[in-house]
């Protein structure tokens, strides 16, 4: 095995571990596609981002999860941080997570939300949500992919 091929091969599951940790922290109490439409709208950011050489959320998967403000459970006040943080390969959920984030990186997920880049719960009207068109709600997220 190469040193490239060994590099490549820890990013690549740098990148799955921090998109199921970000499912998980987000989306844990949702069913499997309200965490597949989660890891759509990651990905759906860095596929933008990646069209665009940039974008202000970041340029990759794991500067898309880490952006500050963006995905709520990385927030250092948010609770879901230690909980996400300290979950292991044993929980159930985050094994359905593990599973989401590699089909999802590996191309075989259909995306629900219509290619959608921002979500937020269920009840919460946050202000760039204000006269936008939804794309689709899934379990108890509602998804938007005509925000910028």
């Amino acid at each position: 095995m190469s040193e490239q091929t060994a590099s490549d091969r820890a990013r690549r599951d740098r990148e799955i571990d921090v998109l199921a940790r970000t499912i998980y922290g987000e989306a844990r109490g949702e069913p499997v596609r309200g965490k597949e439409a989660v890891a759509c709208v990651i990905l759906n950011r860095v596929r933008r981002a990646k069209r665009r050489g940039g974008y202000w959320w970041g340029g990759d998967l794991i500067e898309v999860c880490h952006k500050p403000w963006q995905f709520s459970c990385w927030n250092e006040d948010d609770p879901n941080l230690e909980k996400l943080l300290k979950v292991d390969a044993g929980n159930t959920v985050f094994k359905t997570c593990k599973r989401v984030a590699r089909r999802a990186l590996g191309g075989a997920l259909k995306d629900p939300t219509d290619g959608s880049t921002h979500y937020h719960a269920v009840g919460v009207e946050p202000p760039w949500a204000r006269g936008r068109e939804i794309a689709a709600t899934i379990g108890r997220h509602v998804f938007y992919n005509n925000v910028e």
